[in-house]
């Protein structure tokens, strides 16, 4: 029984007391070796196209000197978020990517790797960066916790931009469809279009919200370079 309106998105699904919801987090892994052995289709190579684009724009941000093959790591990131966020479209599957245990288990560890990195090995750099270039000297010790601050709170904004984003879409699709037993014909027809352009919508919101969760990562990671 759902006792409150969030519990929709937390289903108790368990094989002999198991827990099966995050599963749905790792099925990708079952669908990626078959690209090693089937042909390769239009899908699989328009795939590649995104990858090799996405490869380029950020080796374009990490700039010079950032790591060889860095890039595969947030390439590797937008394509488990986006996976999750797509398998979340779909009715009875459990959205691992609206829930903030899995998006601030991805932002907090990349994030302490960069401060831990950057700070070990560029820590004049990283000081420099508290005081922005051209500050009086009046309005340095504000500048410096104004971006002490934001530079902390980054892996939470991170966390709660990619679950809330998620979340607002499949509560507003929820509510929507409470309502479709008690409305007349007329009205439903109007009801089910809302809900298939929202779906759409949706699926704009999973791509957008992967590629700006790596691209972000990726500013971070070139901070500290």
């Amino acid at each position: 029984m759902m006792t409150n309106l969030f519990s929709v998105f937390d289903p108790s699904t368990s094989v002999m007391n198991l827990s099966l919801n995050w599963i749905s987090t790792i099925l990708g892994l079952l669908i990626i070796p078959t690209t090693y052995w089937f042909m390769p289709s239009r899908l699989s190579l328009i795939w590649n196209k995104i990858l090799l684009t996405l490869h380029n724009e950020f080796k374009t941000l990490l700039g010079p000197t950032g790591h060889m093959g860095s890039t595969f790591m947030f390439i590797s990131l937008f394509s488990l978020i986006l996976f999750n966020n797509f398998l979340g479209l779909f009715p009875y599957v459990f959205t691992s990517s609206s829930h903030l245990t899995l998006t601030l288990g991805l932002a907090l560890p990349l994030w302490l790797s960069f401060m831990i990195y950057g700070w070990i090995n560029h820590t004049q750099h990283m000081f420099a960066h508290l005081v922005p270039q051209g500050t009086p000297a009046v309005l340095m010790p504000f500048m410096v916790c104004i971006e002490t601050i934001s530079n902390v709170i980054r892996p939470g904004t991170l966390a709660v931009r990619l679950a809330a984003n998620m979340i607002a879409g499949h509560l507003l699709l929820t509510l929507l469809g409470n309502t479709g037993p008690s409305l007349s014909y007329s009205i439903l027809s109007l009801l089910i279009m809302a809900q298939i352009a929202l779906l759409v919508l949706e699926a704009a919101v999973a791509m957008i919200q992967s590629y700006v969760f790596a691209v972000l990562s990726t500013l971070y990671a070139s901070e500290v370079n």
